[in-house]
């Protein structure tokens, strides 16, 4: 069954008759650096931010366009429980403490198997598993303090980065197909351009750079 009004589906979509858990949760997710599971998180948020410019005119009381006018900004911070000995830094697979000692970046490997499929000998099936990149990442902040009112120690860490891009499955070359990202509800989505699809999953680095930008429309009615 699905809600009547959203139709957020509240039972099972391949047999009503069966219970379901469509809600995802942090469980799925699991953080790599170089092969390495970061263990101890807990929180990391990843921020995607780009401004945009309002077009007017003389004449007009209102917007006519609008357009991006710089880069997307990628950045995040991270929130580690000092676990197994290591600090902030070696936790991401790095071999020092402080951040003055980076000198190249490195990249973060976000996996979401909320949608794989099981278990192929005893190990996850990543075939159908969403793989984010986070590519060149700098650690701009770590922070930590010590409490004499609670034992545990954790530290801070904000960082930066210079691109970010997803794909389906482990070494996949393939897009974040449409048909799953529409979903168990199968929403009618506007169909991708091959610019945004290659930019969504790191062949190029924006999709605003491909020819026909003057021609491309919205064609979901």
């Amino acid at each position: 069954m699905a809600a009547p009004n959203t139709g957020s589906l509240t039972t099972a979509f391949q047999d009503p008759s069966k219970n379901r858990t469509g809600t995802h949760v942090s469980t799925n997710i699991i953080i790599e650096v170089a092969g390495n599971a970061v263990g101890a998180i807990r929180q990391l948020s990843v921020n995607e931010a780009r401004n945009i410019a309002m077009i007017d005119e003389v004449g007009t009381d209102g917007h006519i366009d609008s357009v991006p006018q710089k880069s997307t900004d990628i950045s995040g911070s991270c929130q580690r429980t000092r676990f197994d000995g290591l600090r902030m830094a070696q936790a991401f697979s790095r071999p020092w403490i402080h951040v003055a000692a980076q000198r190249i970046p490195f990249d973060i490997v976000i996996k979401d198997i909320f949608a794989a499929s099981g278990t192929v000998d005893g190990a996850i099936d990543e075939s159908s598993t969403l793989v984010t990149t986070i590519r060149n990442v700098w650690i701009s902040k770590i922070a930590v303090t010590y409490r004499a009112d609670d034992f545990v120690i954790v530290e801070d860490m904000d960082w930066q980065a210079e691109h970010i891009y997803t794909t389906l499955g482990v070494g996949s070359t393939n897009a974040v197909g449409q048909t799953f990202v529409e979903g168990a509800r199968a929403l009618e989505l506007d169909p991708a351009s091959p610019f945004e699809l290659a930019a969504d999953r790191g062949d190029r680095r924006g999709a605003l750079d491909g020819p026909g930008l003057l021609l491309a429309i919205d064609n979901l009615a």
